[in-house]
């Protein structure tokens, strides 16, 4: 029986063991290379960041959720040309099917680049995201979460760097100054048994790192084709996932995993916080060199000839928020020249 045959659930990784002893923080490092080679999740403890923050947040999400339709709409993606703001159950699409979630989308809060100077159409995506005006608490709260997320994320990724034998900051250049911070508050209302279970459509996500804290199980992760596992929460945990930036980066050696979110029954919802890392807008993904013992292990990233991978962050960033949101496509995107590999 192969490893990845003998997985049912997703190891439990302790960030906190980077700060014990040396062998401690090689355990750390070993176990976050096989859990990341293997599987693509994993559950993270000893994180760092404050439970009553994240507590907060979840309960300003559901504020959020709870406002009048028109409040809600009064910040709709569809008025945003950097895709930020809120989205009614069934306006984002993956795989050509409609997603039975809402959800509301923050981005880092940066001003507009020139299009003089960035005249590709990727450079659309930084801006300033939307706020509801009904709940003044929910920008400085979001923001703040949003920088407490980012400084741990990073510190997992060099971690992720000194697991491939890199040199610790091997990563930072692609971030640079300006990571692609994109967070998602997210609520699947209950379905009926005869209709569309689809919260989310079986996807990869597209940056360095993924970071989940839910409410209730629905996650469900491909670990060998056709074969999915629960991803259900834990106390105290977070759920990690390695994005597609890792695994072109490492030429296949990391695995990023599909997965989706099954809805939840009719008559209860489920709440998610997502948190992406990536890279800079304008940056372009090495093939970094591996050691010997992990480059034969190396066999290239798997690629999707409907949804190819691109070294290009921006446009690879682009790609997915063109597919999943046609609406705000057509609003802001009809000019745009893309890369044949995206208008295919």
């Amino acid at each position: 029986m192969s490893h990845v045959q003998s997985i049912t659930t997703l190891p439990l990784l302790d960030l906190s063991q980077l700060d014990g002893s040396p062998q401690q923080r090689q355990q750390f490092l070993d176990e976050l290379r096989l859990a990341a080679r293997h599987i693509g999740f994993f559950y993270l403890t000893g994180h760092g960041i404050d439970p009553a923050l994240l507590a907060e947040v979840q309960q300003q999400a559901r504020a959020f959720f709870a406002l009048p339709e028109a409040d809600k709409l009064a910040v709709g993606m569809l008025n945003s040309p950097h895709f930020r703001g809120y989205n009614r159950a069934a306006s984002e699409i993956t795989r050509g099917q409609p997603d039975l979630r809402e959800q509301f989308d923050v981005g880092a809060e940066r001003e507009p680049l020139d299009a003089g100077h960035h005249p590709a159409a990727w450079a659309r995506l930084q801006g300033p995201n939307q706020w509801p005006a009904a709940l003044p608490q929910l920008k400085p709260l979001v923001l703040g979460w949003q920088q407490a997320m980012t400084q741990m994320a990073l510190r997992l990724l060099r971690a992720f760097a000194q697991a491939l034998s890199l040199p610790e900051n091997a990563f930072d250049p692609l971030y640079g100054d300006k990571p692609n911070e994109h967070i998602k508050l997210i609520r699947y209302p209950g379905r009926h048994a005869q209709q569309s279970r689809q919260g989310v459509g079986a996807h990869k996500d597209s940056g360095f790192l993924s970071f989940l804290l839910q409410d209730q199980p629905g996650l469900q992760v491909e670990v060998e084709e056709g074969r999915w596992i629960d991803a259900s929460p834990l106390p105290d945990t977070l759920v990690v996932n390695i994005g597609e930036l890792l695994e072109l980066a490492s030429n296949g050696y990391l695995r990023a995993t599909v997965h989706r979110v099954v809805s939840p029954s009719l008559g209860s919802e489920r709440l998610s916080l997502a948190f992406f890392l990536g890279a800079q807008l304008d940056a372009v993904v090495p093939v970094f060199p591996l050691a010997p013992e992990l480059l034969h292990d190396a066999h290239g990233p798997t690629s999707d000839p409907r949804n190819p991978l691109l070294r290009e962050v921006g446009w690879n960033y682009l790609k997915g928020r063109l597919r999943s949101h046609p609406d705000v496509a057509q609003r802001f995107y009809a000019d745009a020249t893309l890369p044949h590999a995206l208008s295919a």
